[in-house]
């Protein structure tokens, strides 16, 4: 398996083997970047399956229980696990630190959307203990971190990543990761996840389908499908065998009442839900276009993510007399219209799970630099929200 957080198999491996030596392995750190690998393979990227990833955790946990801690906070419908991830300095006891949500794979062919959180928990257990070095070996030492940025004009960029940052963001933020929401549908390569539908309002005797869209069946706003049903697109939402699906009731499905359950008992400041594809990043509202309260903190927020993966930041427009249409039942909806959540979606790459090992490799490093930033900026936004 061609994972990206452990060394490339095939023929990955044998050029590594035979181009880097034994010093280059070190200083580069390898097992925990993959940066600057020299690569001729032609070989599909493998995508972590589920149980892969259930083995990974369960090994970085046992060997970094002083800052990553596992935890299922619910089952699915075929019964497996949702995992989350919690990685902190005192990771037993619930601090009064800023807590960070990150998820991935509400749809389960998205699988980029999980990968880069997979990379990420391993970049941090692995970088935490480690003192700052000099990556790149030009003399200076972590002068190019993750940012999109090439900050030491060299030509080369986010080459030499500050191991200070993994320290600062475990030592000060509680970040809380969901890598796969929905493991049932990456395991069946599904958008939905795969419990029976009776009927579209769940009141069939018989299964009628399979499947609801997990980011549909939030449940914030729902009556504005009854309101404007031509604008809400209704019917592609409401009839069970559209891909779209948003199910019987508001959070029916095992996995978003998990995901709700999890959240109304943890401090969240900030989420980033993961997606695929398009390269761009939404923040609410998702269903009007009237500015949301937080509007200015949203769309900075955004600009410096956007400035670290060069993402496009979708706005929302200036209406006088603001206009409804979009989606409804989103995670980001309900975690900001609910909670007060600074809530954000990123939806990735080019095409839904790319196979280009160089290209999921870059995906998830520029990522790092994202979620970092995110820990980072959590320490602030609850005043910058009441400042207001």
């Amino acid at each position: 398996m061609s994972k990206l957080t452990l060394t490339m198999k095939g023929t990955i491996c044998m050029v590594v083997c035979l181009f880097l030596s034994t010093t280059a392995f070190s200083v580069l750190g390898v097992s925990q970047l993959d940066l600057q690998y020299i690569s001729v393979n032609t070989a599909p990227y493998e995508y972590f399956t589920y149980s892969e990833m259930t083995d990974l955790f369960h090994d970085l946990e046992e060997n970094h229980s002083d800052i990553m801690s596992l935890t299922s906070i619910g089952r699915t419908y075929e019964d497996r696990d949702i995992w989350m991830v919690k990685l902190s300095d005192n990771v037993n006891e619930d601090e009064g630190e800023p807590g960070v949500l990150l998820m991935g794979a509400h749809h389960g062919n998205e699988k980029p959307s999980f990968e880069v959180l997979i990379f990420f928990i391993q970049h941090m257990v692995e970088n935490y203990g480690k003192e700052n070095i000099d990556n790149d070996r030009d003399g200076q030492i972590s002068e190019d971190p993750i940012d999109g940025i090439d900050n030491d004009g060299d030509g080369l960029v986010d080459e030499d990543p500050s191991e200070d940052r993994v320290r600062g963001a475990i030592d000060n933020t509680q970040i809380f990761l969901i890598p796969m929401v929905n493991p049932d549908g990456v395991e069946a390569n599904s958008r939905k996840n795969c419990a029976p539908n009776y009927g579209s309002f769940g009141l069939r005797k018989k299964i009628t389908s399979y499947g609801v869209n997990l980011n549909r069946n939030y449940g914030y706003d729902w009556y504005l499908y009854r309101v404007f049903p031509k604008k809400y697109h209704f019917l592609l939402n409401a009839l069970d065998f559209s891909f779209n699906y948003r199910g019987p009731d508001p959070f029916s499905e095992n996995e978003t009442r998990a995901v709700k359950n999890f959240v109304m008992s943890h401090n969240i400041s900030i989420s980033l839900s993961y997606h695929s594809y398009s390269e761009v990043i939404f923040y609410p509202w998702m269903h009007t276009s009237k500015p949301a309260p937080d509007e200015n903190l949203f769309i900075s927020i955004g600009e410096n993510m956007s400035q670290i993966n060069k993402y496009r930041l979708i706005t929302g427009g200036n209406y006088i007399i603001p206009r409804y249409g979009g989606t409804l039942g989103t995670s980001e909806n309900w975690l900001y219209g609910e909670r007060g959540i600074l809530s954000f979606t990123m939806e990735l790459c080019k095409e839904f799970a790319p196979s280009d090992p160089d290209i999921v490799h870059d995906v998830c490093l520029s990522h790092v630099g994202v979620n970092l930033y995110i820990c980072e900026r959590s320490s602030t936004v609850e005043e910058e929200m009441l400042a207001i």
